[in-house]
């Protein structure tokens, strides 16, 4: 059977951090980070159209991959319920075991984090993300509750893939 992951977490989580090992270990990954980037956008938040053109593309690709039985990593933050709920559906449909990995990281590591990632390079897991627009994210985010029971919470990366890893 097939495995999906749902990333989520707020900006600087280190939700690409767990995204691309399971990458390297073979599975699919899906960004919309990436594929925006790819398609010259460099800020967040992105456009309207230009996220549901990227995110209905990776619906596609998802089911594809998971009904072929390939594991599949969604690198998204998944804020809202309804979102990790859509995506659980669409694997479940695929025939996928879904797990939501929920980086419970707290917003002051967040900001460090973010100031850092402020002084490099950009890069499409590391576009830069103001401490405003952190805080309107923050304030919008939907934690997954307890009759979520496909979630596993961690406190960073390194737990976080030993525990998907198992």
């Amino acid at each position: 059977m097939a495995r999906c992951v749902l990333m989520c977490g707020l900006a600087g989580a280190g939700k690409s951090t767990v995204a691309r090992a399971l990458e390297a270990d073979g599975w699919l990954r899906l960004s919309i980070d990436v594929d925006a980037w790819e398609q010259g956008y460099r800020q967040h938040p992105l456009p309207g159209d230009v996220r549901d053109r990227v995110v209905d593309a990776h619906r596609d690709r998802l089911v594809v991959a998971l009904s072929r039985e390939a594991d599949a990593v969604v690198d998204y933050s998944f804020w809202s319920r309804a979102m990790r709920d859509e995506f659980r559906r669409l694997a479940a449909s695929a025939g996928a075991r879904v797990t939501v990995a929920f980086l419970d990281v707290p917003l002051a590591t967040l900001r460090d984090r973010l100031d850092v990632r402020a002084t490099g390079a950009p890069a499409p897991d590391a576009i830069d993300v103001p401490a405003a627009l952190l805080d309107t994210y923050a304030a919008g985010f939907e934690r997954p509750a307890s009759d979520e029971t496909d979630v596993i919470t961690a406190p960073d990366a390194g737990d976080m893939l030993a525990a998907l890893r198992r």
